[in-house]
């Protein structure tokens, strides 16, 4: 799999001295494109630095960030919101929407940001809005939105520049059951269809099993790592070993086939 950010003995810290927190405290992680990762810890526990700092937002104070072939710790002020624009889309738990912007100038705004305006503008962000099920609302106001369809008109947002990164910070928090599952199955559509690197900071257990990886954070350090393939390989040996006991128990035969 390709890596989409290779982070290295990273480490973020406020202060100075005795008085001196460290967020962060030599953190290794690798994001390959096509995977949902999702990274939990209690508040506090550094994730959302994490994300900030992969994201552009947050500067470390030591260690590495690789954005594809990019270095990015250490990189000038001026030169972080250029990787941002090429590489990754956010969103946020907010939904972070101008009020006094329809969804379509709301999704316009990333493209504002690149150049893009005009005609130009108001097709792509029209087509992104209908790929996310929001066609129809293109001229709406997000307070004439449900918090699902807000939700989603962010991720539209983070879409419509084309990015192989997505980072996004608690999407579904403020969602219902029905509006969180379909933001996740958005999202995990885009990266095992597009191909994009989808990293989510999450206290939701709802959507644990949309995950491919999911990274546990506390004290600024990763305490442990699940993938997907192992969870299930795990389930389904549990399973087998309660049949045969069962089996077993009634006085069945089990026949182990030769190789």
């Amino acid at each position: 799999m390709k890596t989409a950010i290779a982070v290295r003995d990273l480490t973020k810290s406020y202060g100075t001295g005795a008085t001196a927190v460290r967020a962060l405290d030599k953190v290794n992680l690798d994001v390959y494109s096509g995977e949902v990762l999702l990274m939990m810890g209690p508040s506090g526990s550094g994730k959302t630095t994490l994300l900030s700092i992969m994201g552009c937002i947050l500067r470390a104070t030591r260690g590495s960030v690789r954005i594809g072939e990019r270095e990015i710790v250490g990189l000038p002020e001026r030169e972080l919101p250029r990787i941002r624009l090429a590489h990754i889309g956010f969103v946020f738990q907010g939904f972070n929407l101008f009020p006094a912007l329809s969804a379509g100038e709301n999704v316009e705004v990333a493209l504002d940001l690149k150049g893009i305006r005009g005609h130009e503008a108001r097709r792509r962000a029209r087509a992104t809005l209908e790929s996310v099920g929001l066609g129809d609302k293109y001229d709406a106001a997000p307070a004439d939105l449900s918090g699902g369809q807000k939700q989603r008109v962010a991720v539209a947002r983070a879409l419509v520049g084309e990015p192989n990164i997505i980072l996004a910070d608690e999407p579904t928090a403020a969602l219902d059951s029905h509006n969180g599952r379909a933001v996740m199955e958005m999202l995990c559509r885009l990266a095992r269809t597009e191909n994009r690197a989808v990293v989510i900071v999450t206290h939701d257990n709802r959507i644990f099993d949309y995950a491919d990886r999911i990274v546990h954070i506390e004290d600024g350090k990763i305490s442990e790592q699940t993938v997907a393939a192992e969870r299930i390989q795990l389930e389904e040996a549990t399973r087998a070993h309660s049949l045969l006991e069962q089996a077993l128990v009634e006085g069945k035969s089990v026949l182990t086939p030769h190789v």
